[in-house]
């Protein structure tokens, strides 16, 4: 791949996959608020830029990962934004997650500049970042995908073109939905089981060669009985992802009950204090209110 790469948003995500672009031996430059994490990328050789849009009019092809679906659209269409410098031909791919409408407003915005965009929105977690391993869950044009397959091919293991742009987006948003609500569960079953009197280190292992199991219980119920609860995927950003799952329902008309109760349970856990915490650290809320800890015995 002989295009030259822009990667914007180097944080927990973000900078394990710029440097798997890097170690791939891609030309790449890179843009963050925060500048640690940018020299960090510059002394293994990347190229700094110190704007969106001065980024944008040094590459072919831009890759974004954000928090928010505000820092997203702020990053592409605001001042300095990537698209006051793309130059015509570039390919645009965000790998936040988002919601599809704010995808299909910059794609629309792109196609005046004669600029393709790619919604990739990802899973794997912090681990997947660094190892290369992520999914990733394409919406745009054919001929896009196939132009930056190379370098999604250096991020993640497994690349699936959904469909047009924002469809990615939805199968992400629904995953993660799935997830999160599957979490509720592992968390309320952990904390009656324990409550009861049963070892949790033989509950997860029965629950997970039971019909139970499932790779939610099997992550988050080691972490919670391990007492690891660093933020490998934030607490306030699945409850913002759960969010966006049902403003999707409301808008399709279609009932999201398990998701609402799940984002109450994260904000629950956002009220403790816990917001910026790892997932798992959702159970505290719950185990204080039994008076249980989960943990090894």
């Amino acid at each position: 791949m002989a295009d030259k790469l822009g990667f914007i948003g180097l944080g927990l995500m973000g900078k394990p996959m710029a440097r798997n672009l890097l170690k791939a031996g891609f030309s790449l430059t890179v843009h963050n608020r925060s500048q640690g994490a940018v020299r960090e990328l510059v002394a293994e050789g990347a190229t700094a830029a110190d704007s969106p849009a001065a980024l944008a009019e040094q590459v072919d092809v831009v890759f974004t990962c954000l928090p928010m679906p505000a820092d997203v659209e702020q990053v592409y269409l605001g001042e300095r934004g990537v698209l006051s410098g793309v130059q015509p031909g570039s390919v645009l791919v965000d790998m936040s997650t988002i919601d599809p409408s704010t995808h299909q407003k910059i794609a629309a915005q792109a196609a005046e500049k004669k600029v393709s965009y790619l919604d990739a929105p990802i899973s794997g977690g912090t681990t997947g970042a660094r190892d290369g391993t992520l999914s990733i869950m394409v919406g745009g044009e054919a001929a896009a995908v196939e132009r930056v397959r190379p370098a999604l091919n250096a991020m993640g293991q497994r690349i699936y073109h959904i469909g047009p742009v924002g469809s990615g987006a939805v199968v992400k948003i629904v995953n993660n939905m799935m997830s999160a609500i599957n979490a509720v569960g592992v968390c309320e079953g952990l904390v009656l089981g324990a409550k009861f009197g049963i070892d949790p280190e033989l509950l997860l292992e029965v629950t997970n060669n039971s019909s139970a199991a499932s790779r939610t219980l099997a992550s988050t119920g080691r972490a919670i009985i391990d007492r690891n609860f660093d933020p490998g995927f934030m607490i306030d950003l699945m409850h913002k992802d759960v969010g966006l799952a049902v403003d999707l329902g409301k808008q399709l008309k279609v009932r999201t009950l398990a998701a609402a109760l799940t984002q109450q349970v994260l904000q629950e856990a956002q009220a403790a204090g816990l917001g910026r915490a790892g997932t798992p650290a959702q159970i505290i809320p719950l185990e204080r209110s039994a008076g249980i800890e989960v943990k090894k015995k």
